[in-house]
């Protein structure tokens, strides 16, 4: 792998482990505030609601001043919102911290995005994209497994100091990347950042644009809904510590990683249908059968399979939306990451009140059906010449 998306697969690393390191500390998080983890979980509707509204501001910001140089600045800026979130005396306090990080921690996978496709012809581009999410899934499974243990050993507070130090280490590193290496600086456009934001209307007028953003849309939806759960139903089913069942959780990581090793093969074998067919497919088993698994090693496994199945559909979705407007790349994949954030903040809060009303099992059934629909429609779309490669 090359130094550069090394070290933005670094920064996607840092954002995934953020994304999920709630998860398995709600009940913690809820027995200090004294409520239930349905309540506790506006912790992550407000982290995944602002990394989606900012995705309009950061891709304008990325097409101006560089993608890399402001993944950057947002790293840094990531640090003083972590550390808020380790300092928060309220919930109410810990939900205004956690919306402040995923304004600025939303800049760094999405503009890493665009950067490969400003750098990686697309004959290869879903290759590296796979390589490059590599740093995604760990970040997954580290930060769902260190927040658990480091909550049920230190308390919930700690994993936020580790996240501080760890984006201020991100900026500096990016910073030393761009002094010695001109690819970083790729993709400065030097457009006006007021004419960026005046251009997306402009991008939602195209049908092909707004397709592939309902696509994104449902799928976070679906996908975050369900899964924002999947540590305190292991912790509630197979009375399990928020430590084991984060480590459990990063069985998804582990799923996509196992896909990330044969994506150039199953690319060339399947095509993108083929790999949205067998996604879809994957995800409704993984899903369905944690909503009747009775064993812990059923559902760890239930979990891998979610994790395959979401990677094979949703690379192929995120290779589309580095295509989709190539001269205003970085915005539609900034539009790209708005729809599916705000589809999973949707997801977490829609599932939040179910779960207190029916419980867990019906969240994953529903998603099972809902992610087969999707995956059948989203293959029924894909342009013929695209369906093998």
């Amino acid at each position: 792998m090359r130094r550069d998306v090394l070290l933005l697969s670094m920064a996607a690393f840092a954002s995934a482990a953020s994304l999920r390191a709630t998860d398995p500390l709600l009940p913690l998080i809820a027995a200090e505030f004294v409520t239930t983890a349905g309540s506790a979980s506006a912790a992550i509707t407000a982290f995944v609601l602002s990394y989606g509204l900012l995705q309009v501001v950061y891709g304008p910001l990325g097409d101006r001043f560089g993608r890399v140089r402001t993944i950057a600045g947002a790293s840094l800026l990531s640090a003083f919102g972590s550390a808020a979130c380790a300092l928060a005396p309220s919930l109410e306090a810990l939900v205004a911290a956690r919306f402040a990080s995923g304004a600025t921690i939303g800049a760094l996978i999405p503009l890493a995005l665009a950067w490969i496709g400003d750098s990686f012809a697309y004959e290869r581009r879903q290759a590296v994209l796979a390589r490059f999410l590599i740093g995604q899934m760990l970040g997954l499974a580290f930060g769902t497994a260190l927040a658990g243990w480091m909550g049920e050993i230190f308390g919930w507070r700690a994993i936020f100091v580790a996240f501080a130090v760890l984006f201020i280490l991100i900026c500096a590193a990016l910073a030393f990347e761009l002094a010695r290496n001109p690819l970083a600086t790729q993709g400065t456009a030097a457009r006006p950042f007021v004419r960026g934001i005046v251009r997306l209307p402009r991008l939602l007028a195209e049908p092909p644009v707004r397709r592939l953003l309902a696509t994104v849309l449902a799928e976070g939806l679906l996908m975050s809904g369900a899964f924002a759960f999947v540590a305190v139903y292991l912790q509630q089913r197979h009375h399990v510590g928020p430590g084991l069942a984060g480590t459990l959780v990063a069985a998804y990581a582990g799923g996509g990683l196992l896909y990330a090793a044969v994506a150039r093969r199953a690319v060339a074998a399947l095509g993108e249908r083929g790999l949205v067919g067998v996604g879809g497919a994957a995800l409704a088993l993984g899903f369905g059968g944690l909503a009747v698994s009775p064993w812990t090693a059923s559902s760890t496994l239930c979990i891998a399979v979610v994790g395959v199945g979401f990677y094979m559909m949703h690379t192929t979705l995120q290779t589309h939306a580095t295509q989709v407007a190539p001269e205003e790349r970085g915005s539609a994949v900034a539009l790209f990451a708005a729809a599916l954030f705000l589809g999973g903040a949707s997801g977490v809060w829609l599932a939040a009140q179910a779960i207190d009303a029916i419980g867990l099992a019906p969240v994953f059934a529903a998603a099972a059906v809902g992610l087969a629909i999707l995956s059948a429609v989203v293959r029924r779309r894909l342009p013929a010449r695209h369906a093998r490669r």
